[in-house]
């Protein structure tokens, strides 16, 4: 049993602590509940074990089935899946800086510091190589097309808001500066592109409309790029004047607060349409019945994320319908996690989620 395990785990599997791990950020953002900060910190400690589980066994995967595992290159799908590796991390990276530094102070800022530098090694790399193998060596049509070519392109943009999240931590003026600037570069080689790829999306569920129901799930990872870029520019706008006031670049503080706090705001207006999008064609995906897979934890992560950086939009906007709004996507997320969660188990326990499709291509 456990050399199947290994032989058929890819790297979809991450896409379990994206989810776990977004779902221990948004239970915190409710400072007046300390009950859901303990939850999220007990699921925080219990991603990292899962985040430790996968690489474990994806890592074995490498090391004794190296000629199938390395078809995954060649695969049009199940390659994209390599950018919820630094995406799950990122949430692991933002977790030690929320339920980390009560416990284990700056020791826990340098474990994210250094996982983050890791992060974004990573998602860099996901952002050029997976691209590129899609150039030279996948096949690809528009008609197969679905939102998963966004997973290796977000998860530059995540590791973004995980550099914004990082800037308070850091005491050195010109290490902050490094980071904001890291950051910044992340988010531009992530958000301009996915905004391209939405654009073709569009273009491909208008003429070929929906894809088949077993990737009913890749409907909501529009809504990914979109929160997290929203996100990530929220954070910035709050932590990015104050780093380049420190650099002597205080002349230009107030313009990128201000800039980044109003792209924030169109960013996750434009969510909204994504969202109520997802959710019209989740509901008719319903009428054909939707069958489990590994694929379903696509509806927890981008939700996660909107609703985080929705309740952070609140925080600075005076409006208790967006606090409302962000409450409800939360409780909506638990739900949903809880639903997935539940069948994954059972599928785990019965073998029917490790599925290779690299293989069964053979």
């Amino acid at each position: 049993m456990q050399g199947y395990v290994i032989r058929n785990f890819t790297p979809n599997w991450f896409a379990t602590t994206m989810g776990t791990g977004i779902l221990s950020v948004a239970l915190a953002q409710f400072p007046g509940h300390p009950w859901l900060f303990a939850i999220g910190q007990a699921l925080w400690l219990f991603n990292i074990l899962l985040f430790a589980t996968c690489t474990t066994l994806y890592t074995a995967r490498w090391l004794l089935y190296f000629h199938e595992a390395s078809r995954v290159f060649s695969h049009s799908v199940v390659s994209m899946f390599f950018g919820c590796i630094p995406m799950g991390l990122a949430t692991i990276i933002n977790g030690f800086l929320i339920y980390g530094i009560p416990h284990i102070g700056d020791t826990a800022v340098a474990i994210a510091t250094t996982l983050w530098w890791i992060d974004v090694t990573l998602s860099l790399a996901c952002g050029l190589a997976i691209p590129f193998m899609m150039f030279t060596r996948q096949s690809h049509s528009i008609d197969q097309m679905t939102a998963v070519w966004l997973l290796p392109i977000v998860a530059s943009e995540v590791a973004a808001v995980s550099g914004g999240l990082l800037l308070p931590h850091i005491a050195d003026a010109q290490t902050q500066l490094t980071v904001l600037m890291t950051s910044l570069v992340l988010w531009a080689c992530s958000v301009p592109l996915a905004m391209s790829v939405l654009v073709i999306l569009f273009l491909r569920m208008a003429v070929h409309k929906l894809p088949h129901v077993n990737m009913a799930a890749s409907s909501w990872l529009a809504l990914g790029p979109i929160g997290t870029g929203a996100l990530g520019l929220l954070v910035m706008s709050q932590t990015g004047p104050a780093v380049l006031s420190a650099n002597g670049l205080a002349s230009v503080a107030p313009a990128f607060g201000g800039a980044s706090f109003l792209g924030a705001i169109l960013l996750w207006g434009y969510g909204i349409w994504w969202l109520a999008t997802a959710v019209l064609i989740t509901l008719r995906y319903l009428r054909e019945g939707l069958p489990f897979n590994i694929g379903w934890w696509g509806y927890t992560f981008p939700l996660g994320v909107f609703a985080v950086a929705t309740l952070r939009l609140s925080t600075v906007v005076p409006m208790s319908s967006i606090a409302i709004f962000g409450a409800v996507l939360v409780i909506a997320l638990v739900c949903m996690w809880l639903l997935v969660a539940a069948k994954t188990i059972k599928g785990t326990l019965d073998r029917s989620l490790f599925v290779s499709p690299c293989l069964k291509a053979d």
